[in-house]
């Protein structure tokens, strides 16, 4: 690897090997490469009709269609889904996803409507059958539209089409790259993506592919198929398990884009291209292409991007580019993994790329964020400050990890406070002591880094935001095993208003390592940078939970009770006079440490068990969950701010 290209945080990249030589598949027309899979309409052939038989648990199913299947590169044709799905065929066009067990075309896309007289019935039957096996509703409820998320229920799994069956009840799983628990202990199932392409809906028709890609941070994409016309998208990764992560999270923490609620689904299950597999395995493939030396030798003058768009589209539609004039480089995302395969092979062919370095670069929503990295290694049972280490596990190590929180964390909010109640991110604290402050609320407060705390003391309640609803989720379910306890009196606990998700600036600040906590460096009067003094000026940014010195480290840290303000905080005091000459930068959050009960490595394998948390948790009183009606909403507060 060039030394110029180490040390970089966002991408990674790769010296081109000496060989210029095509790849393999590279002079196949692309239609050659494409699999096309025709699907027949069932009054086409009206003598032919699906086998029904029983499936292990006495649920009815359709078989496939005799001889209306061919093999196709190995991939044996579909199997049709429950009675819902029978008579629903398409008319010959791309299959592209599934929605309540029916595929979605791009040539008929369904939009949401209300369920005919057979899907009833039959959904009124499997939801008796799995009632009677005490494994819960089929549907989240009556007005769900998609199959259900494999979180909604962890005994239902669905696995991808094969003709073995399509749901299995109570089923096992493939085994996970982690065990469920650290410990070994008792878990959730492992969970199994019926795909490895997920369904967008109800995407603003104007959406440009960077917009949209700006909230996929899970894994290595293969695919990404925009239809502005049905307002959905189809994002296939290069994994099952990377889907399952972003799909999982989606859900979780409600997917918002330019005010519209993103709807969450399962896209078809279908083979990668053998050539695009193999470039995969072979070189790394990923559909981001790095180009080097793109300075003129002679001038110096950089080529543009305007340049890059018009010269590498005829590979394939364009994502985004990136380009770094000081290192005279530029990295140019596709929206295929098979663009980019053919980027590679043929763009050093072209005179003006003769000398110009050219392959492949690291895949933007490959890349793990701040929040991301703390939840892992919370699992993992790492200790603080080790969160860096998740980085260089392997990539379906640590989405595992991600995906089993997601599922647990989902069970906890929806047992406490109903299927609105997920991914919340708000928890509140009742019936706190008249000399309760919030310094010592914040004491109290551990495994998650927090957005913000709003202390009422006049009601003696007070509203934790958590950045991420999975923290909320562990921290709900820690305090209704162990208890909280502050100035010897038993703490309420409950969830707040429904805290929305987090939003796009603030997550990318967040990734970017803001926190509500300012490190403050090189200070050498202590008596001149004295408490009154920071607290007089951080103060004009907003209200300050705690001050902390540590002279003999030269610094002092400054907890802010919002997030938002230290991130304003950060930007204007370096135009102070008495701060120009002292480091300054974001600090760690301590309520992002593990709890003090949960730091021995043994105890944190066996109790820190989300599932076990959701499953041995008592059930919550009609009160648990508390409203903030009266007060201003957070996020609206904030953006005025």
């Amino acid at each position: 690897m060039p030394q110029q290209y180490m040390g970089l945080p966002y991408y990674q990249y790769y010296t081109p090997p000496e060989s210029n030589g095509q790849l393999q598949g590279q002079d196949m027309h692309p239609s050659q490469l494409q699999h096309q899979h025709q699907h027949q309409h069932q009054h086409q052939h009206p003598h032919q009709h699906p086998q029904l038989f029983q499936n292990p648990h006495g649920v009815t199913q359709y078989d496939q269609f005799v001889g209306q299947h061919e093999d196709v590169g190995g991939f044996s044709g579909e199997r049709e889904q429950l009675p819902s799905a029978a008579g629903q065929f398409n008319n010959g066009g791309d299959l592209y996803g599934v929605e309540e067990n029916k595929y979605y075309d791009d040539s008929d896309l369904p939009g949401i409507r209300p369920p005919n007289h057979h899907q009833l019935s039959a959904d009124a039957t499997l939801n008796r059958q799995m009632q009677e096996l005490n494994l819960g509703n089929f549907h989240q409820s009556s007005d769900t539209s998609f199959r259900p998320s494999p979180f909604s229920n962890p005994n239902t799994l669905e696995l991808p089409h094969t003709p073995s069956g399509d749901i299995l009840i109570g089923g096992s799983a493939q085994p996970s790259m982690i065990p469920a628990s650290p410990g070994g202990g008792s878990s959730m199932p492992a969970q199994v993506a019926p795909s490895r392409t997920v369904y967008l809906g109800n995407i603003p028709s104007d959406i440009e592919p960077n917009e949209l890609l700006d909230y996929v941070r899970s894994g290595i994409l293969e695919n990404v198929k925009i239809l502005p016309s049905k307002n959905c998208a189809f994002i296939s990764f290069i994994d099952a398990q990377s889907a399952l992560l972003f799909h999982s999270d989606c859900i979780l923490k409600k997917l918002h884009i330019k005010g519209n609620d993103i709807r969450i689904g399962w896209g078809k299950n279908a083979p990668i291209l053998p050539a695009v597999m193999e470039a995969i395995q072979r070189d790394g493939a990923t559909r981001n292409v790095y180009l080097g030396n793109l300075n003129n030798p002679v001038t110096g003058e950089m080529i543009t991007e305007e340049e890059l768009r018009e010269d590498l589209s005829a590979f394939g539609v364009i994502d985004c580019i990136k380009i770094i004039p000081e290192k005279g480089i530029a990295f140019i995302h596709f929206l295929s993994i098979l663009s980019a395969i053919k980027c590679v092979a043929n763009l050093p062919l072209k005179e003006k790329y003769l000398d110009k370095k050219c392959f492949y670069g690291k895949d933007r929503c490959a890349f793990i964020t701040k929040t991301q990295q703390h939840n892992a290694a919370q699992y993992l049972g790492l200790a603080p400050g080790m969160e860096h280490v998740v980085t260089a596990a392997d990539r379906e190590f640590i989405s595992s990890a991600l995906v089993q929180q997601s599922a647990a964390a989902a069970q906890i909010a929806t047992q406490a406070g109903g299927a609105n109640n997920l991914g919340n991110r708000t928890v509140y604290l009742g019936n706190l002591h008249q000399d309760s402050t919030v310094e010592e609320i914040c004491n109290v407060v551990r495994g998650g880094l927090l957005q913000s705390i709003r202390f009422l003391s006049e009601r003696h309640v007070c509203f934790i935001t958590f950045i991420d609803p999975i923290a909320a989720a562990q921290f709900f379910a820690m305090c209704q095993l162990h208890g909280l306890t502050i100035h010897n009196r038993r703490i309420k606990v409950g969830w707040g208003k429904h805290s929305g998700p987090l939003s796009n600036a603030l997550s990318l600040a967040v990734s970017n390592g803001a926190l509500r906590n300012i490190y403050i460096g090189n200070i050498t009067d202590f008596e001149y940078y004295n408490a009154k003094k920071l607290r007089k000026d951080f103060s004009k940014f907003g209200d300050i939970e705690q001050i902390n010195y540590l002279e003999e480290k030269n610094c002092a840290f400054i907890n802010f009770v919002n997030i938002a303000n230290a991130i304003k905080a950060i930007d204007g005091i370096k135009s102070f006079d008495d701060y120009k000459k002292l480091k300054i930068n974001f600090g760690k959050d301590r309520c992002g440490n593990l709890p003090r009960q949960f730091q021995n490595q043994q105890q944190v394998n066996s109790n820190l068990n989300l599932p076990q948390f959701a499953s041995s948790m008592t059930q919550p009183s009609d009160d648990s969950s508390y409203s903030e009606t009266e007060f201003v909403d957070e996020t609206t507060r904030e953006a005025s701010q």
